[in-house]
């Protein structure tokens, strides 16, 4: 058998790329755009602070190194051969649920922030069952970013949720069901984190950090319901033993677990196929 060669594939890799460009085009303007999307969008009682998206510009960075990762034999494997066209699929329904949020159709966004919910969520199932880490790269560029994008999708369901269906925090007094409806919210991050930290035996940190981040945005910025505004403290506390589990278990795996990460990182970014 011949060796890998970069172009194999290259219809796929290709398409990837453009979509990339595409996907990060689309957050790009809902940052760049003249109308301030993040203060003038629809405000409700689970609204974060603008300062929590800035996990799209992590995800960004993370998949740039994906895209580029694929031209190598070792990248290949994964990216090509296990994800396939799910990337592609994903980078398109991102772009849409993005642009459709940021022209503030909620309900029609919604509806795509499962669709992406659902893309991800069969990306990250097959690099976790399928594609254990071989080296430092797989870890960065593969498991890192799909772990931090299914954690952050998680919480964009949410919020697109009460975009979509919940009651204006400017105009809207917070009723007893409305705090009913977001203490459920955040006690579904909350259990979600937690699920993440007991995914395996080193836990999840990457989904698990994505759901902190949010909940410790949503505490500063719901300021207008006291009740709203401690139970989002208190959720993101406990959030963080979440963290310090996954930090832990990842410190283990890396300095004498099951996997050690010094032995691999050994291992060249060209490998074999």
């Amino acid at each position: 058998m011949s060796d890998p060669s970069w172009t194999d594939g290259i219809l796929l890799k290709i398409v990837n790329v453009v979509v990339y460009l595409l996907f990060l085009g689309s957050n790009v303007y809902t940052v760049a755009a003249p109308n301030d999307i993040y203060y003038t969008g629809k405000e409700t009682y689970l609204t974060p602070a603008p300062w929590a998206f800035l996990v799209w510009a992590l995800i960004h960075l993370l998949l740039l190194g994906t895209i580029i990762y694929q031209f190598f034999p070792a990248g290949k494997i994964v990216i090509i051969d296990g994800i396939s066209w799910r990337f592609a699929l994903l980078g398109i329904l991102t772009a849409i649920y993005v642009n459709l949020w940021a022209g503030h159709h909620y309900v029609v966004a919604f509806i795509f922030a499962l669709f992406v919910s659902s893309a991800v969520t069969h990306i990250y199932y097959v690099v976790k069952k399928h594609y254990a880490p071989q080296s430092i790269w797989d870890e960065l560029f593969i498991h890192l970013p799909f772990s931090l994008y299914h954690g952050w999708t998680t919480v964009l369901v949410v919020l697109s949720l009460f975009e979509a269906f919940g009651v204006n925090a400017l105009t809207t007094p917070a009723g007893v069901w409305t705090k009913i409806f977001v203490f459920l919210a955040l006690l579904f991050l909350e259990a979600t984190a937690a699920t993440y930290a007991f995914s395996s035996p080193e836990g999840d940190l990457p989904a698990s950090i994505a759901i902190a981040w949010s909940l410790w945005a949503i505490f500063a910025h719901q300021k207008g319901s006291v009740f709203i505004h401690w139970t989002a403290l208190a959720f993101a506390i406990i959030t963080l033993f979440w963290v310090i589990k996954g930090a832990y278990g990842l410190g283990t795996k890396a300095w004498g677990g099951s996997v050690r990460l010094e032995d691999e990182e050994r291992a060249p970014l060209v490998g074999d196929n």
